[in-house]
């Protein structure tokens, strides 16, 4: 895509994201929509959503094609895979090399190889990712709240004095399509008490429950309390609605609540003991699987730790895909092995859902799907590799994806779906769109799909007009 219509696109974008949000902020509380529907049995009480920010591709993780050691000369239509697989702790179920690790746990968890995504004319990774955060492809009239949100409002706090939602790694300034990040990491038209409490720099989260340095306790009450009295008479937040005034204020009770508590602890990594600590490594990510852990089990709700998405950067790989993603494999096998062993030997894997998830997968040809109409964005085009850095999936592909799951109730040892094993590697067993994922994943938190809210006169549900139904496959027998 050339950079003016890329950027057109992205303006169009915010202009309509931009109303949906006057919209919002123009009306009341949202409240359930007529009856409230039957609610299944929650499987899981928490959820750690790991996000592979960019188009992590299935080929060169859980889901390996043929493969090709890179050489000059190569024709790139031989290559499905640029990684061997190697074996799992699952007979019959393959990884990639670079995912030992992972590979070792995999005995504890389910694989899905079937998602699929839809063609939005163009690939946006921002609207992909609004769509998979969100359930709702944009723009839409009003601000939809992202899934975390969801559970915030529908499920509440574990602890009242732990913020629900947590969002940790990802920075909302100074990257690449920030303001479209901004749209969907929000509560939507919950509001903000049920938005995510961000943490960017996960070494860095004690510092977002202590008062800034060089402020006295008193001092710090003492403006909370006149910040307070600001919004409460509308003289900060006056363009929003009563609704929303009322929404952050909310928001800040219970962040001065969490100040004063034992559980901000948690967000404190160097209270971590070593020995229990060293094997998450010093990464941003795998800082962040550990402050996640930390939090799961000081009673936060939701929690998404991601690798940071940024264009031309970590998964989304343009260009030197083989050398990327052998760098991020290295940063993201132990950590997220650690978690899982962690959460088990602490008897917690069981109530706690773990999903590992990006927003489509890569193909070395393919754009989108067959006969898909998405412009090729590759930086470069080549038919026979010369180089290193041509080795690599460089295209976006919306026809099969793989999440991986652990815990919740799900199955262990499990795949369910499968992809072609030839080129085009489309699902060809249950394909699972974002609805159904969703409502696989709100099953297993305890909340139906068809839960919906009043937003001006209709209703917004859970997933896309109700309509998503969860893989029960997956999920082992209560």
């Amino acid at each position: 895509m050339s950079k003016s219509l890329e950027f057109e696109n992205r303006r169009d974008f915010l202009r309509k994201l931009g109303a949906a949000s006057a919209a919002t902020l123009a009306m009341g509380a949202p409240r359930l929509f007529g009856e409230e529907v039957e609610q299944p049995e929650a499987r899981a009480d928490c959820c750690i959503f790991l996000w592979m920010g960019g188009g992590m591709a299935a080929p060169d993780t859980f889901d390996p094609k043929h493969y090709e050691p890179f050489r000059k000369g190569l024709k790139v239509s031989d290559v499905g895979s640029t990684f061997p697989a190697i074996p799992t702790s699952v007979s019959g179920i393959n990884f990639t090399e670079g995912f030992e690790e992972l590979a070792k746990v995999m005995d504890r968890g389910t694989l899905i190889r079937s998602a699929v995504q839809p063609d939005l004319g163009h690939i946006l990774h921002s609207r992909h990712q609004y769509h998979w955060h969100t359930g709702y492809v944009p723009p839409q009239t009003v601000a939809a709240p992202h899934i975390g949100a969801w559970m915030a409002k529908v499920l509440g706090q574990r602890n009242e004095a732990m913020p629900a939602f947590i969002d940790i790694g990802q920075r909302l300034e100074g990257v690449g399509e920030k303001e479209e990040l901004k749209a969907f990491h929000t509560g939507g038209f919950f509001g903000s008490e049920f938005g995510p409490f961000l943490l960017p720099y996960p070494d860095q989260a004690i510092g977002a429950v202590q008062p800034p340095e060089g402020m006295t306790p008193g001092r710090f009450s003492n403006r909370y309390k006149l910040y307070k009295k600001l919004i409460s008479e509308g003289q900060v937040g006056k363009s929003g609605s009563e609704f929303q005034q009322e929404s952050m204020l909310r928001s800040m009770e219970k962040a001065h609540r969490l100040l004063s508590s034992k559980e901000a602890v948690a967000f404190d990594l160097t209270k971590e003991p070593e020995t229990s600590a060293a094997p998450y490594g010093k990464s941003r990510f795998g800082q962040g699987c550990l402050l996640a852990r930390r939090l799961a089990e000081s009673g936060a709700r939701f929690i998404e730790v991601t690798t940071e998405y940024q264009p031309f950067k970590h998964w989304d790989t343009h260009e030197k895909g083989h050398t990327t993603v052998k760098r991020l494999k290295s940063e993201i096998d132990q950590p997220i092995a650690q978690l899982i062993r962690d959460l088990e030997e602490r008897g917690m894997l069981d109530r706690t859902l773990v999903v590992i998830a990006s927003e489509f997968s890569r193909d070395m040809m393919i754009e989108g799907v067959p006969g898909s109409n998405a412009r090729d964005q590759t930086t470069h085009k080549v038919d026979v590799i010369s180089e290193l850095k041509h080795y690599g999936q460089h295209r976006h592909f919306t026809g099969g994806t793989s999440v991986l799951m652990f815990g919740g109730g799900v199955k262990k040892g499990f795949q369910f779906g499968r992809t072609a094993n030839e080129r085009p590697f489309v699902a060809v067993e249950n394909p699972l769109g974002v609805e159904d994922l969703h409502a696989t994943i709100f099953q297993a938190m305890g909340i139906s799909p068809k839960t919906s809210f009043d937003i001006e006169g209709r209703p917004f549900y859970a997933t896309k007009d109700g309509t998503g139904k969860p893989a029960m496959e997956v999920f082992a027998s209560i």
